[in-house]
């Protein structure tokens, strides 16, 4: 009888390496120099990182050193190297299993360009923020550099970069479908998704004397075959224009692995044939899905036919859910891309022995006083989950950490706060997150074992919030209020994503988090206001924005506390038309929101959206030549006019807003008054002659204050501001703040 529920080997249940003798290492060496101070002669793994050593669970290079470090391996950083050449890859000499090689916390390329290829000047996880210190498209370049200093060596390829690339993917920076990243880059296997189960396991099996070719059916693992594993049933799903009548294929076809001779009737004799089903037949059939594969259309053909990219993309995002998923298999050219089924999600006690790992917290030292902006912005937080079951089409999270949410225990996070306590210098009880992907899905799951074993829907919580969801806040409203209650923590602040949906559910928990855990502004992403696009994106309408803030101002005014929402929106998403953006724009104007800092959608790989912008097609219902159509704009003068919706206000947008409402048949919305968007013509030059100054209660330059309303006191003040200037022109003095006597204070002791 198959499981319904799968389970795999505790992570930490492996027996330990030899080399565990060598004990717990300070910071993972980068030099030859510091393996030598270690007693080293050699490392067991290299790990090639993009980003700077940040010896933090927040960095994907640190967990995964540390975690194969408490298993005994000897663990070696090369971190940013000089893609030039391969004398950086040679520093730490010769690995004795592999080179694990990762582009770092953020795409290569993602982190290099605007959504508009603009290229960006600065790196937020490179010393001084300084930009270009990593070549784009890292994975492959660090991999072919590996090879090119040692060819013998195995070369393993991860992080979110190879995560998102695992098969044939959209590629926006150059406008076409690529091959897997596991053939571009010649490595000889890929792991995807948060991959401690995969890395531990496949380290094992090396360290025990196996190839990494003989390394084909580890979870959460990408490879390259010659052919199918015989044995297996093949799902067909190759095309998606299949008749009305389709027959059994009752021929099946076999096939013969490299080097067997095909005319040698002994040897033939142990192949076991691969049975073939077409897709239409699949749920007549009763398969074991241990036994199952699913044929994608090739790479030659998704690369041709936008309608076969959108139907594959479907096929992967359906075959998430590490309970029933099925392995995939892809042609390239001669060769076959073969995904594995996900990993099993850690456990509790699981997740909390990784965090629970020696981290110094910190930088390495060689950095000296280097400012690293990211280690800055995440020095202080503390990841508490993992996963993310909201199913946002423009989102790469689900893609790759997946839907089934993985938690921490109370006790291991206020573990955690202690070492910050202890480790980070200039410490000043400031908790700067408790989140995740998203801040409230912690420990929320499906209520029932065998429903999510069997589930393939895409999002837990659209169109609705499905009824077999646990969406008891209860753990995380208690575990705020233990972090609070930490001797020598003062604050402790929320500034993860918050599903809002979700949190109108559980009132207590909005309660406790307005009233103790904001400061002032809260981020939260309604992304747009138009049903059509909100559908295409799997977000709630706006109906469920305006229960929460209701519940958000309310709670705010019990607490005695002046606090607003920071809505954030995305323009160019597909399914959004100019109107869509008008409308969203007129619903920013009314709630009084003057966005400054904006985003238009970024067609990352991977994700259903951007299946969506690529192929025209709605992966979210079954892909045919005749579904339905997803309109999107792609001109980049038509994609900067819906960014200039959501800036609406911003004088350097209305000649091209004017324009748009013009041919959009809306020039009743150019003028002077509270129902129109933008200025009349004749206003450019007014206002242009005018000096700029900032609005009242607001800084130049801060990004969450134009967002604010403008309250009572700031515009009293302004007032004030306007009676002085007054006073001073008639003659009448007016004594600045300087200049008024001020009342002594009460010395309290």
């Amino acid at each position: 009888m198959i499981k319904r529920h799968k389970t795999a080997k505790q992570l930490f249940s492996y027996p330990s390496y030899w080399a565990e003798c060598y004990g717990v290492s300070p910071f993972l060496p980068t030099t030859r120099e510091e393996m030598d101070a270690l007693g080293w002669d050699s490392c067991d793994v290299i790990i090639v990182t993009g980003d700077a050593y940040v010896d933090h669970p927040s960095f994907g290079m640190a967990v995964l050193g540390r975690l194969l470090e408490a298993k005994g391996y000897r663990v070696g950083i090369i971190d940013q190297p000089d893609w030039r050449n391969t004398n950086d890859f040679m520093r730490l000499g010769r690995p004795n299993l592999y080179f694990g090689i990762t582009a770092g916390n953020m795409d290569s390329l993602i982190n290099r360009y605007t959504a508009d290829l603009k290229v960006r000047n600065d790196d937020a996880y490179t010393p001084y923020g300084v930009g270009g210190k990593r070549p784009d498209r890292a994975v492959i370049v660090y991999s072919q550099r590996c090879k090119e200093a040692f060819n013998d060596v195995p070369v393993m390829v991860g992080g979110i970069e190879a995560s998102l690339r695992r098969i044939a993917q959209y590629d926006y920076w150059s406008n076409e479908v690529r091959r897997s990243v596991l053939i571009d880059s010649t490595a000889d296997i890929l792991l995807y998704g948060n991959a401690e189960r995969a890395i531990i396991e496949v380290t094992h099996e090396m360290a025990m004397g196996k190839s990494i070719n003989e390394l084909s059916n580890i979870r959460g693992t990408t490879i390259v075959r010659d052919t199918p594993p015989g044995g297996y049933t093949e799902i067909d799903s190759t095309r998606v224009d299949w008749p009305g009548k389709v027959d059994k294929i009752y021929s099946p076809y076999e096939y013969i692995p490299e080097g067997k001779c095909q005319t040698n009737k002994e040897e033939e004799s142990d192949v076991m044939p691969i049975r073939v089903i077409p897709a239409p037949l699949r749920r007549k059939e009763k398969l074991d899905p241990e036994k199952t594969y699913i044929r994608l259309p090739s790479f030659e053909k998704v690369s041709k036919d936008p309608v076969l990219y959108a139907h594959t993309s479907r096929i992967l995002h359906l075959e998430s859910n590490p309970h029933n998923a099925r392995a995939l298999i892809q042609k390239h050219g001669k060769k076959e891309i073969w995904v594995n089924p996900p990993p099993i999600p850690l456990e509790t006690e699981e997740m909390d022995g990784v965090f629970d790992l020696p981290y110094a917290r910190v930088p390495h030292p060689k950095y000296k006083k280097a400012r690293i902006p990211a280690y800055d912005m995440i020095k202080t937080s503390i990841n508490i989950m993992r996963g993310c079951f909201g199913g946002c089409t423009f989102c790469s999270i689900t893609e790759h950490e997946g839907r089934v949410i993985q938690s921490r225990s109370h006790e291991s996070i206020l573990k955690e706060i202690d070492d910050i306590k202890d480790k980070v210098p200039g410490f000043t009880g400031h908790i700067s997150d408790l989140g995740g992907p998203t801040s409230n899905m912690y420990t929320l799951n499906c209520n029932d074992d065998e429903i999510q074993a069997s589930c393939r829907k895409l999002s837990c919580v659209y169109p609705t919030i499905c009824s077999n969801l646990n969406t008891d806040h209860s753990p995380t409203t208690d575990l705020y209020r233990k972090t609070r209650a930490v001797d020598g923590i003062h604050t402790v602040s929320i500034a993860s994503g918050l599903r809002y949906d979700l949190a109108v559910e559980d009132p207590e928990y909005v309660r406790e988090l307005v009233t103790h855990h904001v400061g002032g502004l809260l981020k939260i992403a309604p992304e747009h206001s138009e049903k059509d696009t909100l559908s295409k994106m799997m977000k709630p309408g706006m109906g469920t924005y305006d229960r929460f803030k209701r519940m958000f101002d309310k709670y705010s005014k019990e607490a005695g506390k002046k606090q607003h929402l920071i809505p954030y929106f995305i323009a160019a998403h597909p399914g959004s038309s100019d109107e869509d953006m008008m409308n969203l724009a007129l619903w920013l104007k009314n709630n009084d929101f003057k966005p400054d800092q904006v985003q238009t959608f970024y067609p990352s790989p991977m994700s259903l959206a951007t299946a969506m912008y690529h192929s025209g097609k709605n992966p979210l219902k079954a892909v045919t030549y005749k579904s339905e159509d997803v309109y999107t704009p792609k001109d980049y003068k038509q994609r900067t006019v819906q960014k200039g919706f959501l800036r609406y206000h911003d004088q350097n947008n209305w000649k091209d807003l004017r324009n748009t409402l013009i041919k959009m048949g809306r020039a009743d919305l150019i003028g002077s008054g509270l129902n129109k968007l933008v200025p009349a013509e004749d206003k450019d030059k007014q206002i242009s002659r005018r000096p700029k100054r900032a609005k009242p209660g607001q800084s130049t330059g801060a990004s969450h204050t134009s967002n604010r309303p403008t309250n009572a006191k700031n515009m009293a003040a302004e007032k004030a501001r306007k009676k002085n200037n007054q006073a001073s022109v008639t003659g009448r003095s007016s004594p600045s703040n300087t200049q008024k006597k001020r009342k002594p204070k009460a010395r309290t002791r």
